[in-house]
């Protein structure tokens, strides 16, 4: 597998191979175009936004800043809001349904490292052999329709949030969270169920 491959697999891959900085480049200048809208500039907005994301909805709105890395890995659906200064790591997928709110400062991550110290360093590394110090892999993260994602949360690399579920404010998602439901907390958890979802 090359690099790219290795990478949407979830396995070890070299983050600076010449693919992904070309990525990088050019999420780099759409960004820059981005920024430079003026708020009510909405068609030139939504015209640098498909160029950015892999895929766009109507009715979709993206608050400045933004932050992300390739871009070209963010799908988002219908009826969008992504609130002022969110950050989206998007080394793997990132793919958000129709009907999702994200608040402010929320933060997600589809990229990660070896835990293991020996696993994390890369072996006999040196400058000049053009690889990164420290290995690296790629999760996809995944949130279902009617999904609302409060200020500050924080999403980890492979989580996955069921259809209208509602996520509290500075919590972070470590782990999957079902539909139906308000989850809240630092490891975020559930604390009931809504939309006529019965507790089981």
């Amino acid at each position: 597998m090359n690099e790219l491959e290795k990478c949407m697999a979830g396995e070890w891959y070299d983050c600076h191979d010449e693919v992904f900085l070309e990525y990088k480049n050019n999420a780099r200048k759409l960004l820059g175009q981005y920024q430079a809208l003026a708020y009510d500039q909405k068609q030139e907005k939504t015209n640098v936004l498909e160029k950015l994301f892999g895929g766009i909805g109507t009715n979709v709105s993206v608050g400045l800043p933004f932050i992300c890395d390739y871009g070209r890995n963010i799908y988002l659906g219908n009826n969008v809001s992504v609130n002022m200064n969110c950050t989206f790591v998007d080394c793997n997928k990132i793919e958000i349904g129709n009907n999702v709110l994200i608040a402010s400062n929320v933060q997600i991550y589809t990229a990660a490292h070896p835990v293991e110290l020996a696993e994390r360093l890369t072996p006999d590394w040196q400058p000049e052999n053009g690889e990164y110090f420290c290995r690296t892999y790629a999760l996809p993260v995944k949130i279902g329709n009617g999904v609302w994602i409060g200020g500050g949360v924080i999403i980890l690399p492979g989580v996955t949030i069921g259809a209208g579920t509602v996520i509290g404010a500075g919590s972070v998602v470590t782990k999957d969270i079902p539909e139906n439901c308000v989850a809240v907390g630092n490891p975020c958890r559930v604390i009931r169920k809504i939309n006529g979802a019965a507790d089981n």
